[in-house]
C-alpha cells in the first residue's frame, strides 16, 4: 500500500524542500513540480474506458478516463499541490477538508469539510504533504468513506513509518504515494528529517517561513 517514488527529479526538489534557506517562493516552485510528478505516478492505475473519434483522415480507437476524479487537499498545506494536479487532471472536481492538530493530544480537530458530488463514483486523491502521525491523514478518509468514497488514495511528500502504519490499520484499502519514507517522528510530533512546517513554508507565515 506504499508507493515510495524514485523519480530522480522529485530527488532534487524534495532536497530544496528540505533546506531550510529555501524561500517561500522556491518552495512553492518546487512543491509544484514534484507534485506534477506524484501525479503523474499515482494515476496510472485510473480505469480507462473506450471511445471513438474521428481524426482528419477516418476513424481512430480511443479511451477516456471511465470514472470522475476528485482532489481532495486537507486544510491549508494541502492547497500547497492542487494547482499541480488540475495540470494533470484539469477535468477533476475539487473538495475540501479542513483539520488542524491539537498541539496537546497531537489529534485532529476538523473545521471544515465541503466536496462535490458522486464520491462513490469517483476516484479521490487526498492530498496532503506530511504524514506525520497519521491523525489527520486517517480522518481525512474516515470523512470521505463516510460520504461514500471508495476509491481513494493519499497522496504526500514525506511521510514517518508512524503515519503508514496507522493508516495500515485503520485504511489497509488506501495505497499512500510519498516523495520520501523519513526515519520517524521526534517528540514533539514532526517528521525527522522532514522539512519544517510545510503549511508555514508554503505561505511565508511562522518560524517555518522565516
Amino acid at each position: 500500500m506504499l508507493s515510495v517514488s524514485t523519480h530522480p527529479l522529485i530527488a532534487h526538489d524534495l532536497t530544496l524542500l528540505r533546506d531550510r534557506q529555501t524561500k517561500p517562493d522556491a518552495f512553492r516552485r518546487a512543491l509544484h513540480r514534484i507534485s506534477q510528478l506524484l501525479a503523474t505516478e499515482a494515476t496510472v492505475h485510473l480505469d480507462l474506458k473506450g471511445r471513438s473519434v474521428r481524426t482528419p483522415l477516418e476513424e481512430a480507437d480511443g479511451w477516456h478516463l471511465e470514472h470522475p476524479v476528485i482532489l481532495v487537499p486537507v486544510l491549508r498545506a494541502g492547497l500547497g499541490m492542487i494547482d499541480a494536479f488540475l495540470d494533470i487532471i484539469p477535468e477533476a472536481h475539487v473538495g475540501h477538508i479542513g483539520l488542524y492538530r491539537n498541539e496537546d493530544t497531537l489529534q485532529p480537530v476538523e473545521y471544515y469539510s465541503k466536496y462535490p458530488d458522486a464520491l462513490a463514483a469517483a476516484d479521490v486523491f487526498i492530498l496532503d504533504p506530511m504524514l506525520a502521525t497519521g491523525g489527520s491523514a486517517a480522518a481525512a478518509a474516515n470523512i470521505l468513506k463516510r460520504q461514500g468514497a471508495r476509491r481513494l488514495r493519499l497522496i504526500t511528500l514525506v511521510a514517518a513509518p508512524e503515519g503508514v502504519r496507522m493508516m495500515e490499520e485503520m485504511h489497509p484499502d488506501i495505497v499512500i504515494h510519498t516523495a520520501s519514507l523519513d526515519h520517524g517522528l521526534n517528540e514533539k510530533g514532526y517528521i525527522v528529517p522532514g522539512l519544517g512546517d510545510a503549511g508555514d513554508r508554503i505561505f511565508g507565515t511562522g518560524s517555518a517561513g522565516a
